[in-house]
């Protein structure tokens, strides 16, 4: 019988890394901690100064006292004794191996070992393990303290009681995770962006739109639909009372159209590059990140808020973690 997961390890600091950082310590789980980057304690201080205000904003139930964070100054140190280990290192599947290899030197046996890649397929990740049984991906979204969605992709090495050892933690701490029953590359969530964003280059370099215009049509139009009800659901509504079988009758044909390049990817060449990067200094240089970070964090806690309201989507999340809370610390 696997332990319970009391206390996780995060190897690599950095966006994704400090994030999970502040999710854990948030919901009442020490974290130790391992970069070997100069910056890293910098960066991820920074990090979790912003949850602690997001979080703060969030909810107003009972929450357990936070967890503690300890800097280690070597992944042997950090995740002995842990119960998971959350591995945020660099997308190169060398790196990522070389990093499962001192874990396995280090760590339990029955340690849960976590990916954060956002597209690396777990059966290459655990091809060299002894325990390849514990590993899955975990793939998250930013800020990961904030946005409740998890992606769970196991390996073919990759047991059943892992998947729903993860499924069960990620649950407790507030998220929703979706298991992908098959291994294909970037899941299914990155698939989407990286049409959407694909599109877009072509839009840049054909002179048609620019990152902020680009960003008004998302911020503006779908993107508001797609928060709280998908694409499907949406495209229903959009049949009206026949439904979905009407809009793809009435829409269908719109496929056949030259409306995407999505079989195509643009170069991108120095030239394209320096576009895209002058018009988003133009968009939005007049911010540092740590700014449009807070920025982010605000309206996200705003649009989390008004869902669970509504008991909807990610609102009914927080709603459903808002309820584990209040019974775990009552009176806190």
């Amino acid at each position: 019988m696997m332990a319970a997961i009391d206390k996780a390890a995060v190897i690599g600091g950095g966006v994704i890394g400090g994030g999970w950082i502040a999710r854990f310590l948030e919901n009442g789980i020490d974290v130790t901690v391992f970069d070997p980057a100069p910056d890293a304690r910098e960066k991820i201080e920074a990090v979790l100064s912003n949850a602690a205000i997001a979080a703060k904003n969030l909810t107003d139930a009972n929450r357990p006292k936070p967890g503690n964070l300890r800097h280690c100054d070597s992944l042997a140190q950090a995740v002995s004794g842990t119960s998971l280990i959350v591995e945020a290192v660099p997308e190169r599947l060398d790196i990522k191996k070389t990093v499962y290899h001192q874990i396995e030197k280090a760590a339990s046996s029955d340690a849960l070992i976590a990916s954060s890649t956002s597209g690396l397929i777990p059966t290459d990740l655990q091809q060299d393990l002894i325990h390849p049984e514990r590993l899955l991906v975990a793939h998250p979204f930013n800020p990961v303290y904030l946005l409740p969605l998890v992606e769970l992709v196991g390996g073919k090495l990759t047991a059943p009681e892992t998947i729903e050892r993860a499924r069960l933690f990620y649950t407790d701490i507030g998220m929703r995770p979706l298991h992908v029953r098959k291994e294909i590359d970037a899941f299914i969530a990155d698939r989407f962006l990286e049409a959407v964003w694909r599109e877009a280059l072509w839009l840049i370099k054909d002179g048609i739109a620019t990152t902020e215009e680009i960003d008004d049509a998302i911020i503006y139009g779908f993107g508001l639909r797609w928060a709280q009800m998908g694409l499907f659901d949406t495209y229903r509504v959009a049949g009206g009372e026949q439904g979905m079988g009407h809009f793809i009758n009435q829409f269908g044909p719109c496929l056949s159209l030259p409306w995407t390049k999505l079989m195509d990817v643009p170069e991108l060449s120095e030239e394209l590059s320096q576009t895209i990067a002058d018009q988003s200094d133009a968009q939005s240089g007049q911010y540092s990140i740590r700014e449009l970070e807070r920025i982010r964090d605000r309206n996200l806690v705003s649009i989390l808020k008004a869902l669970k309201t509504n008991n909807w989507g990610a609102g009914k999340t927080l709603a459903e973690h808002e309820e584990r809370l209040n019974a775990r610390y009552p009176g806190a």
